[in-house]
């Protein structure tokens, strides 16, 4: 058998000129890609949680879907989204395509062997950070008095330590969301389900001895955070209304585009990059790559909130751009097809459409919360000002944190 040092073997220094000459010539074909993938990301807006940082009731009636299904710039944007989608279908078809793929694989492998160092550190990272904070459940719009949640949250952080007790740090986070139940709806929670069981679901596979368990982690948790963002961009066909303080206070998240233009494609460009997620290898890395530019982006206007909020999602969809999985194991004949994209699309917008809307019909009824009056029609959880991320306050004090006095009226917020 021919041995030699890794350093100046002839043998080494051949394999390395012809891995530096094949990745030259797949260059331009990987950039193109890459630029398509983030020009999509630009031309999508900067998405922050609108509970987060705008006045918003629950129970008030969605806007019928009919409104969205006769919007012309809807039906814009999702032609243009198709176009995207098919065009990066017919190239990974080809040959040149598994080239590229094989590129973005080799690019990957140095972080993609740290993979689940990487997730463990970052919800290890995300609890601790969460605790620190204080005064919420999970997400910044779910704020408790509750000064044993904080010390639970800690509790979740460290069974990330050990293999054996990352299961009862995922029976944490789902346990977390239940109590959250007692303060606020269930139809504000449902925002945050899939997210929670998909990491919920990642980490007792990560601590599975049994290889058929372990070898799907990551796609439990893709799809966690692919079916939360096509469930929370509902919001904008529903409510275009809560996101009207976002952008008349930070009008450049428009691109200059109408606000009524720039809503409905913003709840676009989020549904169909979650919906790409679950698709093809090629489709999911470049809707990644496009998510995470959007992510990142929202960083600058909304500051620490939006960043630690969403911390899980952009690390799990870094981790969806470097995986080199090429084998589809939901309905793949479709996904092969071309005539599968809208077909899905199509698909998952009903499913989804219809969920959204019945659920919140069956909970409230058709013309929503009777409660929901004029005069309450101002109150909230969160304010829209990203300096009073705690007011103004709903009746009663829910989501008061201790330190954040008595409740205020939302006639009183800036």
């Amino acid at each position: 058998m021919l041995t030699c040092q890794p350093v100046g073997c002839p043998a080494v220094k051949a394999s390395q000129t012809f891995a530096i000459d094949h990745a030259r010539a797949l260059r331009p074909g990987v950039s193109a890609l890459i630029c398509l993938a983030a020009g999509l990301g630009w031309a999508a807006p900067a998405q922050a949680h609108v509970k987060w940082f705008a006045p918003y009731i629950v129970g008030a009636a969605p806007q019928p879907i009919g409104a969205t299904l006769t919007n012309v710039w809807f039906w814009a944007a999702i032609v243009l989204v198709l176009v995207f989608f098919l065009a990066t279908r017919t190239f990974e078809r080809s040959p040149a395509g598994q080239r590229v793929l094989d590129s973005m694989d080799r690019a990957a492998a140095p972080l993609w062997t740290r993979a689940d160092d990487f997730m463990r550190v970052t919800i290890g990272t995300f609890f601790v950070a969460i605790f620190a904070v204080g005064g919420v459940y999970l997400t910044p719009d779910l704020a408790t008095p509750s000064e044993w949640v904080s010390w639970f949250q800690l509790l979740i952080a460290a069974g990330l330590f050990w293999r054996r007790t990352m299961p009862f740090s995922a029976l944490g986070i789902l346990i977390l969301w239940a109590i959250a139940l007692r303060d606020y709806d269930l139809f504000h929670l449902l925002d945050y389900l899939a997210l929670g069981i998909g990491v919920a679901g990642y980490l007792v596979l990560a601590a599975s001895n049994r290889p058929d368990w372990f070898q799907h982690r990551f796609e439990v948790l893709r799809w966690g955070v692919a079916i939360a963002l096509m469930w929370s961009s509902l919001e904008k066909f529903a409510y275009p209304e809560w996101f009207y303080p976002l952008v008349e206070e930070k009008p450049f998240l428009t691109f200059g585009m109408p606000r009524d233009v720039f809503i409905p494609m913003a709840g676009v460009a989020e549904f169909t990059m979650g919906f790409g997620l679950l698709w093809t290898p090629l489709v999911r890395r470049l809707s990644a790559v496009a998510l995470i530019v959007i992510f990142l982006s929202a960083v600058w206007p909304f500051g620490r909130v939006d960043m630690l909020g969403h911390a899980l999602i952009m690390a799990t969809i870094l981790l969806i751009a470097l995986d080199p999985e090429r084998e589809v194991h939901f309905l793949p004949r479709a996904k092969q097809a071309l005539a599968g994209v809208p077909l899905g699309l199509a698909t998952a917008i009903i499913v989804f459409g219809a969920g959204y809307w019945g659920t919140h019909r069956t909970i409230y009824g058709p013309e929503g919360d009777p409660n929901v009056t004029a005069g309450s029609a101002a109150m909230s959880t969160h304010s829209h000002n990203p300096e009073e991320p705690h007011g103004p306050m709903a009746p009663g004090g829910i989501g008061a944190p201790p330190d954040k006095g008595e409740v205020v009226d939302a006639s009183a917020s800036p």
